[in-house]
């Protein structure tokens, strides 16, 4: 079992930074697993943000590219998100996703808030 920790959320103000931090800790896969993060605004679904490969290849939803930067450390088991220019519709909950490859299971923090204010 793979626990995920999320931290770093908080109330910031439009046009500021923050950087989320994802802590995996237990039975954790070394090869062919791909960490992701995801975000979810009240009422609605938890939507794909950002997603690094095991082989290090970055994905970014549009609304994150070019301000959001994923990145992670494997000697430390921690993946991080980089939110820079962040504006009011970037508010929600957001969740650390690990998906083991080729089996496709996934897990799961129990997310951190981010609010940004206007």
């Amino acid at each position: 079992q793979v626990q995920l920790v999320e931290s770093g959320g908080g109330l910031v103000q439009a046009g500021g930074s923050l950087r989320l931090s994802c802590a995996a800790s237990g039975s954790i896969p070394r090869i062919n697993f791909n960490m992701r993060w995801y975000r979810q605004a009240p009422g609605k679904e938890r939507d794909l943000v950002a997603q690094i490969t095991n082989g290090g290849a970055t994905y970014y939803a549009d609304s994150a590219k070019g301000r959001f930067i994923i990145s992670r450390d494997n000697v430390a088991n921690t993946v991080y998100l980089q939110m820079n220019s962040l504006k009011p519709e970037d508010t929600g909950v957001y969740y650390c996703n690990l998906r083991l490859i080729p089996t496709f299971n996934d897990y799961w923090g129990k997310g951190t808030l981010v609010t940004v204010s206007s």
